[in-house]
């Protein structure tokens, strides 16, 4: 009983690291999945008037990220929009490392995706 109550207490700590990973990596995945959504908006978006090309693209970043929060999620499009050219789409979401109130880690995850429009 004494050593499982020695060892309880750095069990619980890296079962709660293991957890609060996992959260932060499921939200890179969403952004990168989003982000690439969002480029292959931008690729085939020729046929909509020139002015709605880049927020048809973060639209369509923010809809496949909907289980982030979304005034935290910052989304870019950068592109001419000529057949033959590129279309960079990026975005970034904070994310925090949290064991028992303390803080270990924290920044930004951030994805970027180029695709040629076609």
């Amino acid at each position: 009983m004494v050593e499982f109550a020695l060892v309880l207490p750095i069990l619980l700590m890296l079962l709660l690291g293991v957890i609060q990973f996992g959260i932060a990596f499921n939200n890179y995945l969403a952004v990168t999945d989003a982000v690439r959504a969002g480029a292959r908006q931008g690729a085939v978006a020729r046929y909509l008037p020139p002015s709605d090309r880049c927020p048809s693209v973060v639209s369509r970043v923010r809809e496949s990220a909907d289980n982030l929060t979304q005034s935290d999620l910052n989304v870019t499009c950068a592109s001419t929009f000529v057949p033959g050219e590129d279309v960079t789409v990026s975005a970034s979401y904070p994310y925090e490392i949290d064991i028992l109130g303390m803080v270990v880690k924290s920044g930004n995850l951030t994805s970027t995706t180029t695709e040629r429009v076609e």
